[in-house]
């Protein structure tokens, strides 16, 4: 076999090789075409949405109705229609009581940058019930909001029995994850590990492990389809299902540094997010204080990956304190090597496959 012959072979089996999300080392690696115009989509659309009220037929509040009754705010077998009804005028007031805006009733600029933010993908209101602001009477208005507990649990308060402590996570075989972005997981299982008597440990074996982590596209078959670049960016099940999911159509960046962050970036940190969902693996709702792990939104290009006392507070009322926590977090950012130095993810193996398409086609 001479040498064109066998570097054809290599190209054909290397592009054969299943490539799953896309993840990169750093912002300034993810390439123009793999960012989208973010003004574009579904959910931007809801900015023309601005100054409606009640009594108003506009275009649109269908659509938003059905985000309403995503995320719980509306019931299942509301009619969405492009009425702007009391139904709907009474969801929006929950909304935004459980987001710390103005309670209106109208689609104002807050509560639409709010609307159109990434976010996850659990509902906030459960069954009917929110334990979010909307959920705890008058004393959770916003000027309560540095001495009063916003924390909030699955319905029925699930949790990992107690005789579990050591839990194991392991990764999809079909997304081929890579040591570095294992170490990202890693670092976000250590936030939570730090703070109570839980443990998490790796295994090889996905399909044995307690919490099975996996980037799926659209619908992948468990009732909560994705929606592509931002939007819905990932979620997770109530203990003890042990089922994290994330978008695999995202631009996942690992090393957390977005200070050169272009604007309107669709760029989304990996630990932030994963530090998040594994709130909700060990029981935890969603939280209305903007600083904690467990807020629903997030804005693309940012980070947010340190448990505030909303969250600490919250998990230990369900495991308990870890005896060796001082109420001082011990764990930085450059605990993890993310610099990229080892990083070969999917955009770089398809440059290297260009590249030695490119010397096939010389020879």
């Amino acid at each position: 076999m001479n040498t064109r012959s066998f570097l054809s072979l290599l190209f054909l089996s290397l592009f054969n090789t299943n490539i799953s999300a896309h993840f990169f080392p750093n912002i300034s690696s993810i390439p123009p075409s793999f960012i989208p115009n973010t003004t574009a989509g579904d959910w931007a659309s809801f900015n023309k949405l601005l100054g409606c009220h009640t009594g108003q037929k506009v275009d649109g509040v269908a659509k938003l109705k059905r985000y309403f009754q995503y995320f719980g705010y509306l019931n299942s077998s509301t009619n969405c229609t492009d009425d702007f009804d009391d139904v709907f005028e009474s969801a929006l007031r929950t909304y935004q009581l459980n987001f710390n805006l103005n309670a209106t009733g109208e689609l104002d600029g807050p509560t639409l940058k709010k609307l159109v933010s990434p976010r996850c993908g659990n509902a906030d209101i459960i069954n009917g019930t929110s334990s979010m602001n909307s959920g705890k009477g008058p004393s959770a208005t916003p000027i309560h909001l540095s001495t009063v507990s916003h924390y909030t649990f699955f319905p029925g308060t699930p949790r990992w029995p107690a005789s579990r402590t050591e839990l194991s996570y392991g990764f999809s075989p079909d997304n081929q994850i890579s040591d570095t972005v294992k170490n990202v997981f890693s670092g976000a299982f250590e936030r939570w590990s730090e703070v109570t008597p839980l443990t998490f440990t790796e295994t090889t074996s996905f399909y044995t492990a307690d919490i099975k982590i996996g980037f799926f596209a659209g619908d992948h078959g468990d009732g909560e389809p994705f929606d592509g670049v931002l939007g819905t960016l990932a979620h997770a099940f109530s203990p003890p299902s042990g089922r994290l999911h994330l978008d695999d159509d995202e631009n996942w960046v690992v090393d957390g540094n977005f200070i050169d962050a272009p604007s309107g970036t669709s760029a989304v940190d990996l630990e932030s997010v994963a530090v998040h969902e594994i709130g909700h693996l060990l029981g935890l709702g969603h939280s209305s204080v903007e600083e904690a792990i467990m807020y629903p939104t997030i804005s693309s290009g940012s980070r947010k990956t340190e448990l505030a006392n909303d969250d600490i507070v919250g998990i230990q009322v369900l495991y308990g304190a870890n005896p060796n926590y001082n109420g001082t977090s011990t764990l930085t950012p450059a605990q993890r090597d993310t610099n990229g130095a080892h990083f070969l993810g999917p955009f770089w193996d398809l440059w290297f496959l260009i590249s030695l398409g490119f010397v096939l086609f010389l020879l």
